[in-house]
């Protein structure tokens, strides 16, 4: 039988015990891999101690997750569950996430670093409204009469898809979880969802108000598991019709190549980026360093939206810096314990990812590039990086190009508004960007000018869950949030009815 870990916290914002179940979600019940030998030890990345032990699903059990959610869209989802019905469900589930607030919190600080504040009032409490808006969407998701003629009559249908697999990533893993949740169950699908194996604790802890909420056995399955053993099942499988992704875009290209290759099932991916950050000379300054901050080190700069790629005019360039290097200097020195009220700043998510973005740092410093601050980690124990800026950077260095998902930034001087918009383009992503300037038709000139999914002008990182988020170029396909979201799960029939044309 699959076993229970209780994690008894005492901290300064949280203090209680947390029971996690550590086996894999299945047709409504918890149950132990086919095979049942594999385990993984998830971390706390503020200590780099083991937080408990979870089991590792093969391709067989994806075979069994899929199972029951087919069994469970023929007879119990889909249509056979009104769109009514399904609201009132998602909109319960949205209020058991809001009970339970304070512990999914905690087990967010606790396995990803997120300060605890922070992780309550943006990752939690956005899954809340994110599901609770889908709730409202349940009983709304219409076709059309389309005219042709009086003898006939045209109509369509936006029918589920059915079983989708939805594989979220490890740096906003409850938020995410909810992006995808959310429309997939308002549409009348039933899905598999894999966790990152690093973080998949919210995901474990979901599963219980899944069933409180009412869903019937097998519309939500939840299974641990590796990438390229899960993930690959579930991107290749022949009954899943559609498969969301959110990651990199390496993965991303295999998540594709997977499911071109078995049954060209439907893919929606959120990808990388390298947002550019763009302050002209007419901004309101104390503004345009404070947004600036929050775009590029939030979540410690593992976001995918972050602003890494900032551009500031020449004129207000040099002051633009001493005061962003002081601001920047200040976050590092908040680095700390997640569930301490002053820490702004916590830790990379794993020895891997802070490896990788160190390895960048070095690049930088090989290259030529200018660590105006930051640069090393932070203390002894845990993944923790110094917020860092460099300088003097040029476009072919791999930290401007590349996607580093740490708290790194590059600032780069431009002379002219031409000049900004082509540099800002010269990226193979298209995810975000922010525009600071007090001359509002210039804002929505280079917003438009600007190749991405998503623009903020005078702002960062404000995404709203009314509002379609999703990449060009290689930072996605497809569409979250908003009434968009409900068309990536949903697919569009034609119907003709014969009213009286005779052969």
């Amino acid at each position: 039988m699959p076993g229970t870990t209780t994690l008894d916290l005492d901290t300064s914002s949280f203090k209680g015990s947390i029971s996690i179940n550590t086996g894999l979600f299945i047709g409504g019940k918890w149950c132990d891999p086919v095979d049942a030998h594999d385990h993984a030890e998830i971390i706390n990345p503020s200590t780099g101690k083991k937080i408990m032990v979870i089991s590792l699903a093969s391709s067989k059990d994806v075979d069994l997750a899929v199972k029951a959610a087919h069994k469970a869209y023929k007879t119990s989802w889909g249509f056979k569950c009104p769109g009514k019905e399904r609201g009132k469900m998602l909109l319960k589930l949205a209020d058991l996430l809001e009970r339970d607030a304070d512990q999914f919190a905690a087990i967010e600080a606790l396995n990803v670093g997120k300060p605890y504040h922070v992780a309550k009032a943006y990752d939690v409490m956005g899954a809340v409204e994110y599901i609770r808006y889908f709730g409202g969407w349940a009983d709304k998701n219409q076709g059309n009469v389309i005219e042709t003629n009086e003898a006939k009559l045209a109509y369509t249908r936006h029918e589920p898809f059915g079983v989708c697999g939805q594989i979220i990533p490890w740096n906003f893993p409850l938020l995410m979880m909810s992006w995808k949740v959310g429309p997939a169950l308002a549409t009348g699908n039933c899905i598999i969802l894999k966790p990152s194996e690093m973080t998949p604790l919210s995901a474990l802890k979901f599963a219980e108000l899944v069933v409180e909420a009412g869903f019937p056995p097998g519309v939500v399955n939840i299974i641990n598991g590796y990438g390229p053993v899960v993930g690959q099942a579930i991107a290749e499988h022949p009954d899943i019709a559609k498969v969301a992704f959110t990651g990199s875009t390496l993965v991303g290209r295999k998540v594709m190549e997977a499911s071109a290759k078995s049954n060209l099932k439907v893919v929606t991916l959120e990808l990388g980026g390298k947002s550019p950050t763009i302050v002209f000379d007419d901004s309101d300054l104390d503004q345009a360093l404070k947004w600036t901050m929050q775009a590029m080190y939030a979540n410690m700069g593992q976001s995918c939206v972050a602003g890494s790629r900032v551009f500031v005019h020449e004129g207000i360039y040099d002051e633009f810096i001493q005061k962003f290097s002081a601001m920047v200097q200040g976050l590092g020195q908040t680095a700390g314990d997640p569930f301490s009220a002053n820490t702004m700043h916590g830790p990379q998510v794993s020895q891997v990812q802070f490896d990788r973005i160190m390895g960048y740092i070095d690049s930088g410093k090989s290259e030529g590039a200018t660590v105006h601050t930051g640069g090393e980690r932070h203390g002894t124990e845990g993944f923790f990086i110094k917020p860092t800026i460099f300088t003097d950077v040029h476009p072919e260095m791999k930290i401007v190009k590349e996607e580093i998902f740490g708290p790194v930034a590059v600032v780069l001087k431009f002379k002219t508004e031409e000049e900004v918009i082509e540099a800002a383009n010269a990226t193979t992503y298209g995810l975000s960007c922010c525009i600071f300037t007090e001359n509002i038709s210039r804002g929505i000139r280079v917003a438009h000018a600007l190749e991405n999914g998503s623009a903020f002008i005078n702002s960062a990182q404000l995404v709203d869950h009314g509002v379609p988020f999703g990449g060009y170029k290689q930072s996605g396909i497809g569409r979250e949030h908003g009434e968009y979201a409900l068309s990536t799960y949903t697919q569009v029939k034609g119907i003709h009815v014969n009213l009286g044309i005779r052969l």
